[in-house]
């Protein structure tokens, strides 16, 4: 069957949950761009009395690529695995959107922000399933 014409619920699921792993992604990833200063300044205010302090601008840098980069692979590779069948930019998405899950939540916990921490976990799960899904069927 023509990969356009494959819509199959499963499918539908899989480019659904890259595409949110996309733009939201590439929106907290731009946001931290466009305010770049305010956002670091902020992450250092976080950072200021753990062990992480003095990295916490190379760490800030770290998850702004990550951000961008899940955004951008999970957001086109939604749409082209939806176009066109082909899923290693959408698995390749989720998987970097998991990464950056993993270090925000890090990041919370050491920063003792246990509530922010948490809010993580559902983004984390959808993640995680995402990618079961696409080994279901690829």
């Amino acid at each position: 069957m023509n990969p356009i014409f494959d819509h199959t619920l499963l499918k539908l699921i899989q480019v659904a949950i890259s595409l949110f792993a996309g733009v939201l992604f590439l929106q907290s990833g731009f946001d931290k761009v466009i305010d770049f200063s305010g956002n670091k300044s902020y992450i250092q205010s976080v950072f200021a009395k753990t062990f992480l302090r003095s990295v916490s601008t190379m760490l800030f840098i770290v998850i702004l690529i990550l951000e961008v980069s899940a955004g951008i692979f999970s957001f086109l590779g939604g749409v082209y695995y939806f176009a066109e069948g082909q899923a290693d930019f959408a698995v390749l998405g989720l998987e970097v959107s998991t990464l950056a899950i993993l270090c925000l939540f890090t990041g919370q916990r050491i920063a003792k922000d246990y509530a922010g921490a948490a809010s993580l976990v559902g983004y984390f799960l959808l993640m995680v399933f995402g990618i079961y899904l696409f080994s279901l069927h690829g």
